[in-house]
């Protein structure tokens, strides 16, 4: 399965469905990280850009991670 082909069945789950299989990857990467070869920069720099783009979705303007940004503009402290 290629990254593109990955990335289009990813678009098709839900974000908590998405975001288990994050940290499920991420998760991976700490344990290779830890037991072997380290990632060159260039490697990594890619897996992180392969990363932002799936999500970038969800923070994109009208996504489901920018949801409470209506909330901007109110006032947010305690009174008294």
């Amino acid at each position: 399965m290629t990254q593109v082909e990955i990335l289009e069945e990813l678009k098709k789950l839900t974000i908590p469905e998405r975001l288990t299989i994050v940290e499920v990857v991420l998760r991976l990467i700490r344990e290779d990280l830890e037991h072997g070869q380290p990632l060159s920069w260039t490697e990594r720099k890619r897996q992180l850009a392969t990363a932002a783009e799936a999500l970038l979705p969800d923070y994109a303007a009208g996504g489901e991670m920018t949801i409470f940004t209506a909330l901007d503009s109110e006032d947010f402290y305690a009174s008294g």
